[in-house]
């Protein structure tokens, strides 16, 4: 990444094939969990949420990991200055 500012914190986007429930949002930073299917039928889970930092996202991803979860994408999410809280 080039910006030497990056510190990690904001609203991240997280796929995964397979399908988690949403009760394990506490474990994931409590990150909102949805899940929906590709057009071949298979489960694709879909983390959003709030990081404070590069440290959380590396948490979140290595509990992914964790469970033997395929990572597809991870995205954060520009935020137009109004949609801040």
């Amino acid at each position: 990444m080039n910006n030497p500012n990056f510190a990690g914190q904001g609203v991240y986007i997280i796929k995964v094939k397979g399908h988690i429930d949403e009760d394990w949002s506490s474990w994931f930073e409590d990150m909102t969990i949805a899940t929906s299917y590709a057009e071949d039928g298979t489960p694709v889970t879909t983390f959003t949420g709030q990081l404070n930092d590069q440290a959380a996202l590396h948490g979140v991803l290595a509990r992914i990991r964790d469970i033997h979860m395929p990572l597809i994408s991870v995205n954060q999410v520009e935020l137009d200055s109004k949609d801040d809280p």
